[in-house]
């Protein structure tokens, strides 16, 4: 606890020393703990600290006692964004001190719109984010005012990030040109989603995979791999293809670094009802398709940590219109969720449940972890 609250101090106060009542390290410690014990809006978080003020007293220091909702929500408001990401970068390099030595990772980049933080007369915050889903860390986000722009925030997070030796997914409207250009200039790999929106190259892969003599050609080769295991109460199956045979792609040489296109069948079997899809990719890596498979269903890491959000911390029912401090929360949850993953509580909790025993008994769970 007391490192947390020492990179805390970090943060910038821009409010008027004579009026301030509340230290800003207390507030956004509180913020962090009340998130972490189930509190999702700021009426909540006022209520976990006077429900565990005498706790709270032993590692904050809190002059005027706690501090009501409003004055939580107009301090945080107050925080540059770009600061309080730096705050939880500086968390998780604690962390994950051993980054340095692992040889590739798997970051997917993704976007989600907070969509409590709009209305009728105010756009909602959309932010891209890129995740790791081995360490369950954030690495870096940015926030923009529309779906439509992701492709500018997606190269400035690759600025943003080391990309040498990791491999990076993105969904297809991260697929562009000048995107998979900057990763390979940068020393990655991509493996990118291919839908509609990229002219005639999902029609072209489409048509190829389609072909039964070439796909054929790829089962019997080590371009195929399949899954089947028993999920969501049902049974799920999954083919994998990939091939280096893209000297027929019309638009190759558009495409900078790349060397192979892949498919994905999947088939879903839930009470006799089947569900079934297939998605196409473009990747500057070779074949190798057990980690092609491992890309992909590691892209839809990110998916799952944004469901998190919105069903384990209930962002969309949080209405905080104020831009500044829905970002600055939503900064908070990812770093809390990344703590919850991290903490063992004796038995292995889902983040709901572990959320729920810290807001009975945060002593008990935060002190071993937190120190």
């Amino acid at each position: 606890m007391q490192y947390i609250l020492s990179i805390l101090e970090g943060l910038p106060d821009s409010r008027q020393t004579r009026k301030i009542r509340h230290l800003l390290v207390d507030i956004v410690a509180l913020v962090l703990l009340a998130t972490l014990g189930n509190a999702n809006d700021w009426d909540e978080i006022e209520a976990f600290g006077h429900g565990h003020e005498e706790y709270l007293k032993q590692h904050l220091t809190l002059p005027n006692g706690i501090p009501g909702h409003d004055t939580i929500r107009r301090v945080m408001s107050l925080i540059d964004p770009k600061a309080m990401e730096k705050i939880k970068q500086q968390w998780e390099m604690l962390l994950n001190s051993d980054e340095g030595e692992k040889l590739k990772r798997i970051l997917n980049i993704d976007g989600k719109t907070i969509c409590g933080s709009g209305d009728v007369h105010h756009r909602a915050l959309h932010v891209v984010s890129v995740w790791s889903d081995e360490e369950g860390i954030s690495l870096a986000q940015k926030a923009i005012p529309a779906k439509s722009h992701e492709g500018e925030a997606i190269l400035e997070l690759l600025d943003a990030i080391n990309c040498n030796g990791q491999t990076i997914t993105i969904d297809a409207m991260g697929t562009q040109r000048d995107i998979a250009e900057k990763i390979v200039r940068k020393k990655g790999d991509y493996v990118l989603a291919v839908k509609g929106n990229q002219g005639t190259l999902e029609r072209d892969i489409q048509d190829y995979f389609q072909d039964e003599y070439y796909r054929r050609k790829i089962e019997n080769s080590e371009g195929y791999s399949w899954t089947k295991e028993k999920a969501k109460g049902g049974i799920e199956t999954r083919e994998y293809y990939q091939t280096e045979d893209i000297s027929w792609l019309s638009s190759k040489a558009k495409w900078y670094g790349i060397k192979s296109i892949g498919m994905v069948k999947s088939r879903a079997e839930r009470r006799g009802k089947v569900a079934e899809q297939t998605r196409y990719y473009i990747s500057s890596l070779p074949v190798e398709v057990d980690y092609f498979a491992k890309t992909v269903r590691g892209h839809w890491a990110v998916e799952v940590m944004h469901w998190q959000l919105d069903v384990t911390f209930r962002e969309e029912a949080n209405k905080t219109l104020d831009k500044w401090a829905a970002l600055n929360l939503h900064t908070i949850r990812k770093f809390s969720m990344t703590l919850l993953k991290l903490m063992d509580l004796g038995k292995k909790y889902s983040l709901k449940t572990k959320r729920f025993l810290i807001s009975c008994n945060p002593a008990m769970a935060l002190d071993g972890f937190l120190g």
